[in-house]
């Protein structure tokens, strides 16, 4: 059993810690390997619904990593999200510091601009860090 006084010198080195985490900034973002297909069904509404429990990105401040549940769902207009380009493309946000607000934002727009939906809504809920849970949905709608 440690002494108070052997207690005490391991917690000041616990203190003393100064790690330091590698981070990417959002250029490391690769939105070119995504790929679209045609839809063929043109005018008629199909709601695609996507989910990975994978996604991660890190905070920029901190460097520690947030992971957290990824939704997307779409309505086509033209073109559909071909499903491996976008498990690259989200794998590109491992190690790059972004915050969970702009994570949201950033992944609607690239993937708005790729597919020109009809409509679509990003949705990440985020593990539990420091004992807040956060949900971040970004919206759009073709005019």
């Amino acid at each position: 059993m440690p002494t108070i006084q052997e207690l005490k010198e391991q917690y000041e080195s616990l203190n003393e810690l100064d790690n330091t985490f590698s981070m990417g900034t959002e250029g490391k973002i690769n939105p070119d390997c995504l790929i679209v297909f045609d839809y063929e069904y043109a005018g008629q509404e199909a709601e695609v619904s996507i989910d990975t429990d994978e996604f991660t990105a890190v905070c920029p401040w901190t460097g520690l990593p947030d992971f957290g549940t990824l939704t997307i769902c779409y309505v086509p207009d033209k073109t559909c999200i071909e499903l491996k380009s976008l498990k690259y493309y989200l794998l590109s946000y491992t190690n790059v510091g972004i915050v969970q607000e702009h994570a949201a934002n950033r992944v609607l727009n690239d993937l708005v601009a790729l597919c020109s939906p009809v409509r679509m809504d990003i949705t990440m809920d985020y593990k539990v860090r420091g004992g807040l849970h956060t949900v971040v949905t970004a919206k759009y709608e073709q005019e």
